[in-house]
């Protein structure tokens, strides 16, 4: 399946043609724009960016790396379609990491960036569809990166969950609404000892939170 964007239109005008190249597709796989599996162009990536092929070749070896795409011998790159194993690992990086989130982010929240999480709580709790509370309950993860004051951590935390596959993931889940529940739950616990500036019970928090979703995966099946 080849793949053309409705959202890119025009060459890319800029110094690192290579960064742009990276992260225009890179926007396209996390929305759901290019399907998993489907067929990474170059030639066509490249008349659609209005660019070179060595540019759009470097960008996907990039994705490669960051798991975003594969490369299959003989048939060139393809948009990953991740595995359980691959789902596993990076719950495990995000039950490394978000502890040190949340205990940072006690410590140098504002008062509007505790407005924002809770503005993603209620989001999630009100939602009518299952993709708007997921969207909703992964803006919570990324809005407490965010409180933290560092952008390295949003862009690392960004990377771990992907967009479309949290999608795939919760609508995998049989009991769906007891998920919201109490991810929604867990959510305000955390806000609340991140507001009151308790890092030490966030990090507990957050460590509950990410351990359950990993306790979870590792004992149900993952159709990809």
């Amino acid at each position: 399946m080849d793949v053309v964007a409705s959202t890119v239109s025009g060459p890319i005008r800029a110094d690192s043609v290579v960064d742009l190249a990276y992260e225009r597709i890179r926007a396209m796989v996390v929305a759901g724009e290019i399907p998993p599996g489907a067929r990474l162009g170059q030639v066509e990536l490249a008349e659609q960016l209005g660019i070179s092929r060595t540019p759009v070749r470097e960008a996907l070896r990039r994705l490669t790396g960051e798991g975003l795409a594969e490369f299959v011998p003989n048939r060139g790159f393809r948009a990953a379609s991740p595995s359980l194993d691959d789902v596993l690992r990076r719950l495990e990086v995000r039950l490394l990491l978000e502890p040190g989130i949340a205990r940072l982010a006690a410590a140098r929240r504002s008062h509007p960036e505790l407005l924002r999480l809770l503005d993603a709580i209620a989001r999630e709790e009100q939602a009518r569809t299952r993709i708007e509370a997921h969207d909703a309950s992964r803006d919570f993860h990324l809005l407490l990166a965010a409180a933290t004051g560092n952008p390295e951590l949003v862009a690392m935390l960004g990377s771990l969950w992907i967009v479309e596959i949290g999608r795939r993931l919760l609508a995998a889940r049989a009991t769906s609404e007891d998920w919201r529940k109490t991810d929604v739950a867990e959510h305000r616990a955390i806000a609340v000892a991140v507001g009151a500036g308790d890092g030490e019970l966030a990090a507990r928090l957050m460590t509950d939170h990410i351990g359950e979703a990993l306790q979870h995966w590792q004992h149900e099946p993952y159709d990809d």
